[in-house]
């Protein structure tokens, strides 16, 4: 998703204030570690200061949202490589696919 001047400008702001926050991360740190959170893999500190974050970034919340429903199409289409391609899945990126594929 494309964001405004004006939106870059506000996530930059709200950075800014939050990383004086103790124990609060980044939305880069929490990018670095939402595999290992999904999988469960964190430590109990390390999963409460990635959760603290998700309360106040809506952003990593659709973020985050976003990358469980990715794996689990991923996961999907390994269960049958021929099968049909679930319906969720958007028709630019089949295309993005296919013709990255043809290449």
């Amino acid at each position: 998703m494309r964001r405004s001047p004006l939106g870059r400008l506000m996530r930059w702001m709200e950075g800014l204030m939050l990383k004086h926050v103790p124990m609060m991360i980044t939305c880069g740190e929490f990018e670095d570690f939402i595999a290992d959170y999904v999988d469960g893999a964190l430590s109990d500190r390390q999963r409460r200061v990635f959760e603290l974050h998700m309360r106040v970034c809506r952003e990593c919340r659709d973020y985050l949202a976003a990358y469980r429903c990715t794996m689990e199409i991923a996961k999907r289409a390994y269960d049958d490589p021929e099968g049909p391609v679930p319906d969720e899945v958007p028709e630019d990126l089949i295309k993005a696919v296919l013709a990255a594929r043809d290449t």
